[in-house]
Formats: structure tokens, C-alpha cells, sequence
């Protein structure tokens, strides 16, 4: 069920939902594409009819972070819980695993996306990381190359929002893969280089002010959620 939200049509949803629904995707005959977007995108989506519309265009579009919520709140259209795309990720990999699906590592700097994919096969011995690519190319074909050229299944776009739904917007369909998956800094994560926020922060919903903490410079972007909150407000107040 899609539950608009200032203009982006969220799926709401559990993870548990999120991932049976990736799962039933996964083994019907489609092909699609899914967007995680978090206070900061949504704001840029306000001022953008194109990031707005290949959002809304995602076979599933998943609300990663605690601003989304609060803003469904109170819009009055609330959404059942954060889905963050990271922990989205990492929980799918046993499905891909289970369904025998190829999955390639796309983004970052380079050799990131081979680290990471180490550490994920020590942790999924029988999950397929069929290949890699960083995230520094000067056009589309090359990283569609490598990715046809393994005859990839799955693709974690990972190349920071809003060029990788842009890029799986253009790219599904010539790349041959059935499932993309835009996942912003996951890469850097798993592979050590970025540290997520303690649990009880993430729950607490301050996973933003842990990024700013370590990166100050991140401020500029980080006024995006307020501004994305006021706007909610505003919506309200009008009613």
C-alpha cells in the first residue's frame, strides 16, 4: 500500500513486509528498481519534479529515516515504521543467497566495492557477488558493461543520491539486471571505512546528528531536515 508523503509515494511497510515483498518481486517475471530516501532527498524531491517522479517510479520506495516518519506524522498520513536501506540490504543478501540470484557491487571509491565484497562472502558463503565497479566513471556504458558482462541478477547502486536513481532509471532495463537497489554509502559501511551510529542512537532516531558529529562539513546538508520538517508543518497547518 502506497502512502503519499509531501509528494513521494512511500511504501508502508515493515522491513519483514519490505522484504517478502522483495522476495515475491524477485521471483515474478519484472524487473524494477528501489529507492531509499531520507529527509535530505525528500527535501531535494520538493524542488525537483524529475527526482520526485523516478522516485515515485521505484517498484518500491522505502522511507530510510526518522525524519520521513516524523514528517507522515504529521502530514496525518503516517508511515508504520523506518525502513533504512542499509540494514534492507544486508537482510535481503540471504534471499538472493536462497534464490541462487548473482548480485554485483557498484560504487564508492576504488576498491571499496571488492572489499566489501569479501567481507559479505565470509559472512554469506553461498550468496554470488558475481562482480564489482567503483563509482568512477565518465559515462553509463562502462559501468553497464561490466555489469552485463556477468550477467549480473541484482545490483547495489551505491553511488550517492540522487545520481544512482537517476542512473537506475536510465540503466535497468539495458543492463539485464531484474532488481536495482539505490544504497547511497552501504559500501563504505560493510567495508570498515564509515562507522554507522551506536543502536540506541539509530533507534533514537539521531543517526543524523552522529553523522555530523563526524563530519561537520555535512552541515549545509543536514539543514536540509529542518527545512524538510517546517515544510510538513506547513502542510498541516493549511490543513
Amino acid at each position: 500500500m502506497k502512502t503519499e508523503v509531501l509528494g513521494i509515494r512511500y511504501d508502508n511497510v515493515t522491513m519483514a513486509e519490505a522484504l517478502d515483498a522483495a522476495r515475491t518481486f524477485l521471483q515474478s517475471d519484472a524487473s524494477g528498481y528501489v529507492v531509499t530516501p531520507n529527509a535530505e532527498i525528500a527535501y531535494e524531491a520538493l524542488h525537483s519534479e524529475a527526482l520526485c517522479r523516478v522516485l515515485n517510479d521505484a517498484q518500491l520506495v522505502l522511507p530510510d529515516g526518522a525524519g520521513v516518519v516524523l514528517a507522515s506524522k504529521l502530514v496525518r498520513s503516517p508511515l508504520k515504521q523506518k525502513v533504512a536501506g542499509f540494514d534492507f540490504a544486508l537482510l535481503l543478501l540471504p534471499v538472493l543467497a536462497e534464490l541462487g540470484l548473482r548480485l554485483f557491487l557498484l560504487g564508492s571509491n576504488p576498491g571499496v566495492a571488492e572489499q566489501a565484497a569479501e567481507i559479505l562472502r565470509e559472512k554469506h558463503p553461498n550468496l554470488c557477488i558475481c562482480g564489482t565497479a567503483d563509482g568512477y566513471f565518465s559515462q553509463d556504458g562502462e559501468a553497464l558493461e561490466a555489469i552485463r558482462a556477468v550477467q549480473a541478477d541484482v545490483v547495489y547502486v551505491c553511488l550517492g543520491a540522487p545520481k544512482q536513481e537517476f542512473f537506475m532509471q536510465r540503466n535497468l532495463a539495458p543492463s539485464g539486471a531484474k532488481l536495482m537497489l539505490g544504497l547511497g554509502g552501504t559500501l563504505d559501511v560493510v567495508a570498515g571505512h564509515v562507522k554507522r551510529a551506536p543502536r540506541w542512537m539509530q533507534k533514537l532516531g539521531l543517526e543524523w546528528f552522529y553523522r555530523l558529529l563526524r563530519q561537520p562539513s555535512r552541515f549545509g546538508r543536514m539543514l536540509r531536515l529542518p527545512k524538510y520538517i517546517f515544510a510538513a508543518l506547513k502542510k498541516r497547518w493549511k490543513g
